[in-house]
C-alpha cells in the first residue's frame, strides 16, 4: 500500500530547482517569512553561478536518493519544484539504485504530455514520505495579480484577441499540449508546443519578415493560461523581461495572461520594459474552471 504523504507541516523547505531567476525569488520570498530554505539545483539545468554564494546542494535528475538522504537529514518533509525545465529523453537519464527500482512506474509516466509526467512523479516522490507543494504556496507573490501591470493600458481590439487566445486555450487544455497562443485581428497566428514560449515567438517575428504574415495585421496579444484540469503545483504558465523581448520583436502589442494562475519573474524589471517597449500586460479571469 502506498504510503501518505506527512501532513502540512513547517519545517526547512527543499527547493529543487531548474534554471532560471525564479527558484532564488522563490527562496529569498519564502526566507523573508522566517523559515529555512534548502536549496537544490539540478546539475546541468541551473547556472553554477547562481548558487555561487548560497548553501546548496547539487543534485541530478533521477538521483532522487541523494536529495532525500539530504533533505531528511535537514528535517525537510516539504518540497517545491521550480524553475525552467526542458523534458529529457528517457533514454538520456542515468538512474539511482533508489530511482532504478520505480523505473516501470516511471515509464508509465513518459507515456504522456509533461502535466500527466510531473503529476505522476510528484506522486512518486510522496510515496517516499515528502509532501510536494507548488511554488505559489509557498510564495504567493509570484502570481500575476488581475489588471495592468504597467502603464500601457489594453484596446478594444486587443480584448477580443485575449477573449479568443483564451477560449483557445480552454478548448485545447484537455489535450495537454501547450500554454499560450498568439492572437491578431481574431486569427491564430501560432500555438506553443514543446518549443516553448521564447521560440513561439521567434517564429512570429520570422513569419513577419518573411511576409507570412500580412503586413496589415497590425498588433496582437500572446496569451497565457494554465490547461484546465492541471496540476496548479507545477508548470504554471510564467512571464519576465525576456518575454517582452520576445513581444517586442515579434511586433505584438502586449501579453494577456491568467491572473492567479500565471507566475511572474522579476517583476519590476518586466514591467520597466513593458513601459519602455509600450506594450500592456495585463492579468485577466482565466474561466479556466468553467
Amino acid at each position: 500500500m502506498s504510503a501518505m504523504p506527512p501532513a502540512r507541516q513547517e519545517g526547512p523547505l527543499a527547493l529543487i530547482c531548474g534554471g532560471g531567476s525564479l527558484p532564488l525569488a522563490v527562496a529569498d520570498f519564502v526566507s523573508a517569512r522566517g523559515r529555512q530554505v534548502l536549496l537544490f539545483p539540478l546539475r546541468g539545468v541551473a547556472r553554477p553561478e547562481d548558487y555561487a554564494q548560497r548553501p546548496h546542494t547539487w543534485i541530478r535528475l533521477a538521483k532522487f536518493g541523494v536529495f532525500a538522504r539530504a533533505a531528511r537529514a535537514a528535517g525537510c518533509h516539504e518540497l517545491v519544484l521550480i524553475g525552467s525545465l526542458v523534458r529529457p529523453a528517457f533514454w538520456q537519464i542515468r538512474f539511482d539504485l533508489t530511482t532504478l527500482k520505480l523505473l516501470p512506474r516511471i515509464a508509465a509516466a513518459y507515456r504522456g504530455g509533461d502535466d500527466h509526467l510531473l503529476s505522476s512523479g510528484a506522486r512518486l516522490i510522496e510515496e517516499q514520505g515528502f509532501r510536494v507543494l507548488g511554488a505559489h504556496e509557498v510564495a504567493p507573490e509570484i502570481l500575476v495579480p488581475e489588471g495592468p501591470l504597467g502603464h500601457v493600458q489594453v484596446g478594444e481590439r486587443d480584448r477580443a484577441d485575449i477573449a479568443l487566445g483564451l477560449d483557445y486555450l480552454h478548448a485545447t487544455g484537455p489535450f495537454d499540449v501547450g500554454q499560450a497562443v498568439v492572437v491578431a485581428g481574431r486569427h491564430v497566428l501560432a500555438v506553443e508546443a514543446a518549443e516553448g514560449t521564447d521560440q513561439m515567438l521567434e517564429r512570429i517575428a520570422a513569419l513577419r519578415a518573411s511576409g507570412h504574415i500580412r503586413a496589415s495585421t497590425v498588433g496582437g496579444v500572446l496569451v497565457k493560461a494554465p490547461k484546465r484540469g492541471q496540476d496548479r503545483r507545477f508548470d504554471l504558465p510564467s512571464i519576465g523581461p525576456q518575454t517582452v523581448e520576445g513581444i517586442v520583436r515579434a511586433g505584438l502589442a502586449g501579453i494577456a495572461v491568467a491572473a492567479g494562475e500565471t507566475i511572474v519573474a522579476e517583476p519590476s524589471l518586466l514591467v520597466q520594459a513593458a513601459d519602455r517597449a509600450k506594450i500592456f500586460v495585463v492579468g485577466v479571469p482565466s474561466g479556466t474552471e468553467r
